[in-house]
């Protein structure tokens, strides 16, 4: 599909096999419509749609849209933001450093994904949009406060008083006991609905399963590289884990960044949601 709309893909899997979904793609935007019923994240109250949309190249000049950012862009990703909603995905995954200020002419992610929920919420106030971002785990953040920080910091740009999902990016080089403990410390102070990580491994991701777990709080979710031609979750043992501990697998990338990435501006972002009997 050669499309103007904007991320990567990610799919949830959990609960029941995954729908028909049908794309048309056209020169500024994509239209997909999926049947699919809301599903559970792990073991928190959140649902969400299986098809999500992820906002990684939405103001991004370092890796994705050919090093550049412009109108034409921006008019895209807002279709795309559009369109998602109007066919019922209402799910949108972005992340603090999405659109990094550290490259010229870059927007950050989360300001623009803000940008347009509120002007969606102008036309459409009772419009449904369920948020999750992410916490770098950066080597000079240490302890829980740093979570805390770079969530509110996060909740600033976006517009939001808080958002469903908040995910610890990648496990740090240190400091991630405390970086747990900022997980939960944000769900006890009402700023998210349910906390999750990603790009974790089976032992990070028990590890922080078990500390969440005794301050009563479900790890909702792990994130990761998951597709028909990527299949690591499957055999270093993530896969298997998030089955037994009924945490969700939310995949990244499930159709793989199409082909060439850097030279198609891939704007969609689908996430699908897993479990022990479904396969991408």
């Amino acid at each position: 599909m050669a499309m103007h709309v904007s991320g990567a893909c990610f799919s949830v899997f959990s609960g029941s096999r995954v729908g028909n979904i049908r794309a048309v793609a056209s020169e500024g935007f994509a239209t997909v419509k999926t049947a699919e019923d809301k599903v559970k994240l792990g073991g928190s109250d959140l649902k969400v749609t299986k098809l999500g949309v992820g906002a990684w190249s939405w103001g991004d000049t370092s890796y994705w849209n050919n090093f550049q950012w412009d109108d034409r862009k921006m008019k895209a990703a807002k279709a795309a933001f559009d369109t998602s909603l109007d066919n019922g995905i209402t799910f949108f995954d972005t992340a603090e450093v999405y659109g990094s200020r550290a490259s010229f002419g870059a927007i950050n992610s989360e300001t623009l994904l803000g940008r347009f929920i509120k002007e969606r919420k102008q036309r459409d106030p009772e419009v449904e949009v369920t948020v999750a971002t992410k916490f770098a785990a950066l080597p000079w953040r240490l302890g829980r406060q740093s979570v805390l920080a770079a969530l509110k910091d996060s909740l600033f740009r976006l517009g939001l008083s808080s958002v469903e999902l908040y995910q610890l990016h990648w496990a740090g080089i240190w400091g991630n006991e405390g970086f747990i403990d900022g997980l939960g410390d944000a769900v006890e102070q009402g700023l998210v609905k349910a906390v999750g990580v990603s790009n974790y491994s089976e032992k990070r991701l028990r590890n922080a399963y078990e500390k969440l777990k005794k301050r009563g709080i479900p790890l909702a979710s792990n994130q990761v590289n998951y597709s028909l031609i990527y299949r690591k979750p499957e055999e270093n043992g993530v896969k298997a884990a998030c089955d037994e501990l009924g945490i969700t697998l939310i995949a990244y990338c499930p159709i793989a960044q199409g082909s060439k990435p850097r030279k198609r501006n891939w704007w969609f972002h689908c996430l699908k949601l897993s479990d022990e009997n479904q396969s991408v």
